[in-house]
């Protein structure tokens, strides 16, 4: 708590604080310098030193009920408001509000002064009127600020600065009184009020200095001696820091610089423990006895991290895991143990170029290494709270955005109880790094901002979840700037975080000072930065939890009490639920791309396996068996098989764990009535096994599965010879997908979730349930009535999110334009020489009805015309005319950029008037041989549905890693890529070690 009055200048700023384990005698009585009569606050871009921060704007009424009045020497920072409301703000009395300072002057000055805000933020823009000693003096509409307008006190926004002169004469000897007031609008955010004699706003101040000192005379007592890791860093993601980029397994995405180091705070004592400039350190965690410290470590000249421990005092260095996978990110377990996350699950990222590492635990020794989480994407900074639970970062997607949740997880140290910590029903940020604030409930963490930055960079915050996990503003910035990495607390007022190559001390207000730099010698190497600092000392072990696993069985059981009871779940009748569908999320084992392609269009990323469906009792209880370790999801589904609600998250259970849920979808702080009488029906039978569905395969596979279901019920009417509605739904190949398919997606046949950041739809909102196809295929459209068994291809195609291949062999190949590392480079045709020559056609003979944005016509088979390949809006007119449908790489001569120009009479559409009399024209020629250059080339280099189809030979270098395909087999072998995927999934099932022999 700031004490008294903020003092400042424009070059020095006199601040009291007051720390609870070094009480301070108040400050003598300072006079200000003569340019600066008072400063409220420090210029630092926060309003975390005023009042109200800790209740924020909610509290505002019952916190300040009477008109604000400051008096400079005397009422302390927190009696002034971090935040200024007006009269569109209902939360303050939707009233114009004013604040008022109270000053004394021993003479007027004989100069004209200046009144300067600091703002952070300004919502809808009020009016501020600025009156001295009874008259106003000026009057201002303020502009709408820069921040996320969420009204925090930590807003990280660039700050604002008004100048405001102060007529001379208008001051008095003795009592002032300047009345700052906003009406007409909403709320503006202080960083600091000041009087002076320059007009020029006051320097933004990065650190406090003295900060240091603090620290090290209370929360740093005792603990000075830090451990830290130094290496240099790869610009990427803030997942990609080990193994390789898939196209080329040269490309490593490691630094160097190696060093693993301790420094003595207080004494300023350096002392390295492991030195390997070729090599990289990470992640130290300190042992409960203060005495061991386990890091992740590569050694110069290998290519993996395994997990290795240390003595404090450098001794007993040795090596617990090896073998060809990385293993990074460890922390102690209070049961002995070590959890840690590794890219032993043998998985990519599904919308990136490399690995995936999930959680792990083993023994303090190494060995019995055990997988714990079947994400196929990260797991990042598992940590144990208090109670037992490890607090995680889980990243995923399931049939929404991929950039958006990466929240917190928690699960118990066997893998069992896997659940939302905080964030999973809104997206935004990287939650990651999260560990419990001593003395508190709280934790700290990173919020690392949007998709996260380079090596987990984000704000220093703290969350509190005694409000549920969807409570958003229960997370809050502590630090203004989004630069800090590896937080630790030492109290809910004291945190230590790394900074590019420095070692930042962190209190509760955002107040920031430099506690350690690296030397000189150490930042050879570009972007040598210091990391994980954490304090060597002793520390309470967590709750142990007894474990719930029996590594016996290869499943697990699920135990639903009211499949009923949720939230957006209204319009669903008792009775309604008959089955829940059972789906398993695939693995994918390597990767080209940020986008889904080709995959779907703007739609999934990923493969879903049906496994089948159990039975929901009437009363809405389910109970049932599934396979551990595997990413699953469910599907509730009405008397007919189809979807009525879908999770877009995925579900686990441990080996011999029964996971109950109350409901679907429901409130996290909410509990289900108990009622006595009531037993679920479910549990008064064995758990059901799950029924498969018979002879359908269990993973679709759109050319395959269902362009023949279209092909029997709705080419007759949507060919190029009768285009009904402008619709076609033939197989023929477009430069990425099957016209059938571009066209079910963009005309809005499918309900997939897209790539939208949302959740919890509404009943019949995604799969079939709100498939407009699965309307028309059960005899709403014209009389169209479709097998049983055609029926129920389609509608588990669409419960799988309605992928286009069926393997992930089609990943980076078999497409004209595809994209590699987001750009589409893979068989760019733009400049083959049949493209470059179909341009002079496109100037000439279409340029003057197509150059407007929204008529743009694809020049190439690689042109988007402007569109986003992954987040198009799907009411984007240029949809209809996009590359995918315009150009048929099957059939060349009916493409619709050729049929469209091509007069009736000469067998075209005349869509574009005559534009082409006849296909003797050169210039139609032109183009024909524009398409059926791209066909010629994917003849050649072949789609995953063609035959010859091989994939690329990074997928097989990947199956060969994985012990799948044997080490001599070569890329171009003939292959039976869905059997060997088929393999590689299986490899990664869950199955009961085999029971030892005597003596063994």
């Amino acid at each position: 708590m700031v004490r008294n009055i903020i003092f400042c200048w424009l070059t020095v700023l006199m601040i009291s604080l007051e720390v609870s384990a070094v009480p301070e005698k108040p400050p003598a009585a300072s006079t200000p310098p003569p340019d600066t009569l008072f400063c409220i606050g420090k210029p630092d871009a926060s309003a975390m030193e005023f009042g109200l921060t800790a209740e924020r704007w909610q509290g505002y009424a019952k916190a300040f009920p009477n008109p604000i009045v400051f008096t400079v020497g005397k009422s302390k920072l927190t009696d002034w408001p971090y935040i200024h409301p007006s009269n569109h703000d209902s939360w303050a009395g939707g009233k114009a509000h004013a604040f008022t300072i109270k000053f004394n002057l021993d003479k007027p000055p004989q100069q004209n002064l200046h009144l300067l805000l600091g703002l952070t933020d300004v919502f809808t823009p009020p009016e501020l009127v600025v009156n001295l000693n009874g008259r106003d003096i000026a009057k201002r509409r303020l502009q709408k600020g820069k921040g996320q307008s969420n009204a925090s006190p930590e807003e990280s926004a660039r700050p604002l600065s008004l100048v405001f002169t102060v007529p001379k004469g208008a001051l008095q000897a003795g009592e002032n009184s300047l009345c700052l007031t906003l009406r007409d609008g909403s709320w503006m955010i202080y960083d600091y009020v000041a009087l002076s004699t320059d007009a020029k706003p006051l320097k933004i101040q990065d650190e406090t200095p003295e900060l240091a000192q603090e620290f090290l005379r209370g929360p740093l007592a005792g603990a000075e001696e830090i451990v830290f890791a130094v290496r240099s860093i790869i610009q990427e993601h803030w997942y990609a820091n080990f193994g390789y980029f898939s196209p080329d397994a040269n490309k490593k995405l490691y630094g160097k610089a190696g060093r693993l180091c301790k420094v003595n705070l207080k004494t300023g004592k350096l002392t390295t423990l492991v030195d390997d400039p070729e090599g990289s350190v990470r992640d130290p965690a300190v042992h409960y006895d203060g005495r061991v410290i386990i890091f992740s470590y590569r050694k110069g000249g290998t290519e993996t991290y395994h997990l290795y421990t240390i003595n404090a005092d450098g001794s007993g260095l040795r090596q617990l895991t090896d073998g060809i996978y990385d293993d990074i990110e460890p922390a102690w377990l209070p049961d002995g143990g070590i959890v840690f996350v590794s890219a032993r699950g043998k998985r990519w990222v599904n919308c990136w170029l490399t690995q995936v590492a999930n959680i792990f635990r083993c023994d303090a020794d190494g060995r019995n290494i055990r997988q714990l989480s079947a994400n196929l994407e990260h797991d990042n900074t598992p940590w144990p709270l208090p109670d037992g639970r490890i607090a995680y970062m889980r990243w995923e997607y399931v049939d929404r955005n991929q950039v958006n949740y990466h929240h917190l997880w928690t699960m118990n140290p066997d893998g069992t109880a896997q659940t939302i910590y905080f964030g999973n029903m809104n997206p935004g940020g990287v939650y990651i790094d999260a560990k419990p604030i001593p003395g508190s409930d709280l934790v700290a963490l990173i919020n690392s901002p949007g998709h996260g930055q380079t090596e987990h960079m984000g704000h220093v915050a703290t969350m509190d979840v005694s409000a549920g996990p969807d409570n958003l503003p229960s997370l809050r910035n502590v630090t203004r700037r989004a630069d800090y990495r590896d937080v630790w607390a030492f109290s809910p007022d004291a945190f230590i975080a790394a900074r590019d190559n420095r070692l930042m001390a962190i209190n509760a207000r955002g107040q920031v000072a430099t506690l350690f730099t690296l030397p000189e010698e150490f930042c050879k190497e570009p972007n040598t930065w210091l990391h994980e600092p954490r304090p060597i000392v002793k520390r309470e072990r967590e709750l142990i939890i007894p474990s719930r696993v029996d590594l016996a069985q290869p499943v697990g059981r699920y135990m639903l009490d009211n499949v009923y009871f949720g939230r957006n779940v209204s319009g669903i009748q008792p009775g309604e639920i008959k089955k829940l569908l059972i789906v398993e999320s695939l693995p994918k084992p390597v990767n080209f791309t940020g986008g889904m392609d080709p995959m779907s269009y703007a739609g999934t990323f990923t493969l879903e396996r049906v496994l089948g469906t159990v039975p929901v009792e009437p009363d809405g209880s389910a109970y049932f068996e599934a396979p551990a370790l595997r990413s699953l999801l469910f599907v509730a589904l009405d008397e007919k098989d189809r979807a009525v609600k879908r999770m877009q998250s995925f579900t686990t259970v441990a080996p011999g764990e029964t996971l109950g849920c109350i409901g679907c979808h429901e409130h996290r702080t909410l509990t289900q009535q108990v009622c006595m009488a009531r037993r679920p029906s479910a549990v008064a039978r064995a758990a059901s096994k799950i029924e498969p569905f018979a002879g359908v395969p269990d993973i679709p596979d759109f050319p395959r599965d269902i362009q023949p279901v279209l092909d029997r019920n709705c080419v007759k009417c949507h060919d190029y010879d009768k285009r009904e509605g402008g619709i076609i739904l033939t197989g023929d190949r477009g430069p990425m997908f099957s016209h059938s398919f571009y066209t079910l997606t963009v005309w809005k046949q499918i309900a997939d979730g897209r790539n939208l950041a949302r959740s919890n739809y509404t009943p019949r909102s995604l799969g079939s349930g709100g498939s407009e196809l699965m309307k028309k295929l059960e005899g709403g459209h014209h009389g169209v009535k479709a097998s049983p068994r055609d029926l129920l291809m389609v509608r588990l195609w669409l419960d799988c999110g309605a992928p286009y291949p069926g393997t992930y062999a089609a990943l980076g190949c078999g497409m004209i334009g595809g994209y590699q590392q987001n750009k589409p480079v893979l068989e760019n045709d733009q400049e083959w020489p049949t493209t470059v020559a179909g341009q002079k056609v496109f100037a000439n003979r279409c340029a003057s009805c197509h150059s407007a944005e929204m008529k743009r016509v694809p020049r190439t088979l690689s042109d988007e015309i402007g569109l986003s390949f992954w987040t198009p809006s799907m009411d984007d007119p240029r949809l209809k005319h996009n590359r995918h449908i315009v150009f048929n790489l099957t059939r060349p001569e009916k493409s619709l950029a050729l049929l469209a120009p091509l007069a009736k009479t000469a067998g075209g559409y005349g869509t574009c008037g005559a534009v082409f009399g006849g296909k003797d024209d050169p210039d139609y020629r032109t183009l024909l041989a524009m398409v059926e250059g791209g066909k010629k080339r994917l003849d050649e280099v072949k789609r995953f549905d063609m035959p010859g189809f091989r994939p690329r030979e990074e997928w097989v270098r990947e199956m060969i890693r994985y012990g799948i395909l044997p080490a001599s087999t070569k890329p171009d072998a003939p292959m039976d890529v869905y059997e060997i995927e088929r393999r590689y999934w299986k490899s990664l099932w869950y199955e009961p070690s085999p029971p030892l022999a005597a003596g063994q």
